[in-house]
């Protein structure tokens, strides 16, 4: 990878290596855009199979950051980190602070959060080298877990699709494949079965999906069987780029709406998914829940304008697939617009010396959007 070629075409600030050799800490930490505020995102931890593959992974992740921070009215920037190494067997205490330490290093330019790999306990650790950390307990100042807000999130950018695709926002009896049953996997299955959601769920841990199965009368099917099945909805809610060229012809599901992060392989299978009449709700737009909670203990916490917040995910969908339809563009070109327009407001804002952020959308004057599909 030519590192600075990618950065300056994808618009990257910064990105800063750390290690640590009495703890084994290897970190990258990409900062994409600053022009609305600090970069907040979180911190993932995960068996890399090279040290490439979890560069691109962190460069990818962190322009979504900015993308979901702008889309969400946040006036906060997009930045994430990786942590190379299998949670289970490499995480440790010296570890997390050792990473908090390197965090300290960048004075409040990087926030961290939570992330695959990662957890409340985790940010706790770290917040004892830093307090540019946020997710932490109660007990430490913070709101706790935010999986449980980004699965709400998804459920209201849900609703606010099925509308579209289906002509009823009501998801009773519709068919949704859950892909992916950690924590905010499960939390989703928990929201769609107190709609009446018909549940088909996967995960590569057998006692996740054992328990989903047993406490929302679920039906479990095999990781190997997701793209063989066909349903109503297809959330992933795993990692990344599972709409692929191996499965993009392959899915049957006539929408997509999930927790995931960079769902899309590349930018041309949400090309193809267009095509074929699928809609995908792009994964920064509809996941956004979770940085919405995490980012109100910047400003002194209070969970009931949190909720106010993730609500609006239903209108910021709304948006974006007016947007698609009158333009007859795929959904994440037009989230592409709206975000890196904002986020180009505020750059154009700091270089005339003005404040960067702009309003937060309402979401009392989105346009109403005709059924399709």
């Amino acid at each position: 990878m030519q590192l600075f070629d990618y950065m300056m075409a994808h618009g990257h600030e910064q990105v800063v290596f750390f290690q640590d050799k009495d703890s084994g800490l290897k970190a990258i930490i990409a900062i994409h855009n600053t022009n609305l505020g600090p970069a907040l995102g979180g911190t993932r931890m995960w068996p890399y199979a090279s040290e490439e593959e979890a560069l691109v992974d962190v460069l990818r992740l962190s322009r979504g950051m900015t993308y979901k921070a702008a889309m969400a009215g946040l006036a906060l920037g997009g930045g994430k980190a990786v942590i190379i190494g299998t949670p289970a067997k490499d995480k440790t205490e010296a570890l997390l602070r050792a990473y908090g330490r390197c965090i300290a290093t960048l004075k409040g330019r990087y926030i961290t959060a939570e992330d695959v790999g990662t957890g409340q306990p985790d940010m706790d650790i770290i917040r004892q080298e830093t307090v540019y950390v946020t997710g932490v307990s109660p007990e430490k100042g913070g709101s706790g877990d935010p999986s449980p807000f980004t699965a709400l999130g998804v459920l209201h950018g849900m609703r606010a699709a099925a509308g579209v695709v289906f002509g009823s926002e009501e998801l009773a009896g519709r068919r949704v494949l859950v892909q992916g049953l950690g924590q905010v996997g499960r939390h989703l299955c928990r929201l769609l079965a107190g709609e009446g959601a018909v549940l088909t769920v996967t995960d590569i841990n057998p006692r996740a999906v054992d328990q989903v199965v047993k406490e929302y009368s679920a039906k479990a099917v095999a990781p190997d069987q997701v793209y063989a099945l066909e349903g109503d909805i297809y959330a992933p809610c795993a990692l990344g780029a599972v709409v692929n060229d191996a499965t993009v012809d392959r899915l049957k599901y006539r929408l997509i709406a999930g927790s995931a992060n960079n769902v899309l392989a590349e930018d041309r299978h949400g090309d193809i998914l267009h095509q074929r009449g699928i809609m995908y709700v792009p994964d920064y737009v509809i996941n956004a829940g979770g940085l919405i909670n995490v980012a109100e203990e910047l400003n002194g916490y209070q969970q009931q304008r949190v909720m106010e917040k993730v609500a609006r995910i239903y209108d910021h969908v709304r948006q974006v697939l007016f947007v698609a339809e009158k333009e007859n563009i795929p959904p994440y070109r037009a989230a592409d617009r709206l975000a890196g327009e904002r986020v180009h407001r505020a750059g154009a804002s700091l270089r005339m010396g003005m404040p960067a952020g702009a309003p937060e959308p309402s979401g009392k004057h989105v346009p109403e959007v005709r059924q399709v599909g």
